[in-house]
């Protein structure tokens, strides 16, 4: 069982793990084997970008994985809390700098409009 602050680290720490690993241009490494980037002209002229998954089988599971927040976030989770129960000396750090980065992230986008 987990506190009620372990649990809420826990829940950052997912949030931004699954936003890293889905949304952020720094692991595009990552989702660049399984996906292609498809750029639409709309009819006002404006364009629109979207994600083609690449390949069939294992390959096109792995693109729709990484592609998709909800599906991401269950695995982040469960490596998270894995991690934290069966390692929780190495687990803690990478815990907390992800939850003071998943904060972080929420008061950007809460308080600063681009």
């Amino acid at each position: 069982m987990v506190s009620w602050l372990e649990f809420c680290l826990l829940v950052m720490a997912s949030f931004r793990l699954t936003r890293l690993i889905v949304y952020d241009k720094i692991t595009e490494f990552l989702r660049e084997p399984f996906h292609n980037f498809v750029e639409e002209t709309l009819e006002d002229g404006t364009t629109e970008t979207f994600i083609e998954i690449k390949g069939t089988g294992l390959r096109y599971w792995i693109g729709e994985l990484l592609s998709c927040h909800w599906c991401t976030g269950i695995w982040s989770a469960v490596f998270l809390f894995g991690s934290y129960m069966l390692f929780p000396q190495l687990a803690i750090p990478v815990i907390n700098i992800l939850a003071i980065a998943g904060v972080a992230s929420l008061i950007q986008h809460t308080f600063i409009k681009d």
